[in-house]
C-alpha cells in the first residue's frame, strides 16, 4: 500500500493545513486497516461526519466521492470517518483523539486565534500562527496513527449503491432536476428552491 506525497494532495485542496493533515493520516490508517487500494468504482464507502478540510485528503487518496456515491456525508461536526469494504463486509471508524488537537498540543493558539477572529492580531501574532501551524503539521503527519486516532473495527451498514435517476423539467424555472429530488406544488413537478415549503412547526 503506497500513499501520493502529502505535497500531492495538497495541490488538489489548493494549501497545506492541519486540517489536510489530519485527513491524509485518517486515509492513511483506513487502507493500513482494512488492507486496501483505492476505489476505482464502489469497492469502499467512506462515511464522514464533517466537512471540513480533511475530506478533500480521504477523497483524493481512497478515491470515495461523493460524485461516484460512495462518501456519505453526515453533519455531525465531528473528526469522525468510517470505512467500508463491500466485498469484504469489514469497516472501521477512526476518531480523533481529543488530546491530538491543535489547542491542546499548542495551547497558546486560543489567544492568538482571538485577536486574528477580532482583527487585532498583531504581526508578531500572524507570524507565531504560522509557525505554530506549520508545527501541528509536521507533528501530524509523523505521530504514530493510534497517537491521533482511536480506530475500531465495527459491523458494517452498507448504503445502498449509487443510482441514476432521470431528470425531469421543473415547472417554475425549466432546469432539469432529479425526479428523486423533485415536489410537487400545485399539481406541477417543482425543483428544491422553487417548492414553497409548507411547514406549522413540525
Amino acid at each position: 500500500m503506497t500513499l501520493p506525497p502529502f505535497e500531492e494532495v495538497a495541490v488538489f485542496h489548493g494549501h497545506i493545513c492541519p486540517g489536510l493533515a489530519f485527513g491524509y493520516r485518517a486515509a492513511e490508517y483506513a487502507k493500513k486497516s482494512l488492507n486496501t487500494g483505492r476505489s476505482e468504482d464502489e469497492e469502499m464507502v467512506t462515511i464522514v461526519e464533517n466537512d471540513a478540510c480533511m475530506i478533500d485528503a480521504i477523497q483524493y487518496i481512497t478515491g470515495c466521492t461523493m460524485g461516484k456515491g460512495n462518501l456519505i456525508f453526515r453533519d455531525h461536526g465531528k473528526p469522525v470517518y468510517t470505512f467500508i469494504l463491500r466485498n469484504g463486509n469489514k469497516a472501521v471508524r477512526i476518531a480523533q483523539r481529543p488530546a491530538f488537537g491543535m489547542d491542546t498540543l499548542f495551547p497558546e493558539i486560543t489567544e492568538i486565534q482571538a485577536r486574528v477572529a477580532a482583527g487585532t492580531a498583531s504581526d508578531a501574532d500572524q507570524k507565531q500562527m504560522q509557525e505554530l501551524r506549520s508545527a501541528m503539521i509536521k507533528k501530524i503527519l509523523t505521530a504514530p496513527l493510534d497517537e491521533i486516532y482511536e480506530c475500531k473495527e465495527v459491523t458494517p451498514e452498507l448504503p445502498e449503491r449509487a443510482r441514476i435517476f432521470k431528470s425531469v423539467p421543473c415547472q417554475t424555472c425549466g432546469e432539469p432536476v432529479s425526479e428523486q429530488r423533485a415536489r410537487v406544488q400545485n399539481g406541477n413537478v417543482v425543483c428544491i428552491p422553487c417548492f414553497d415549503a409548507y411547514t406549522r412547526g413540525w
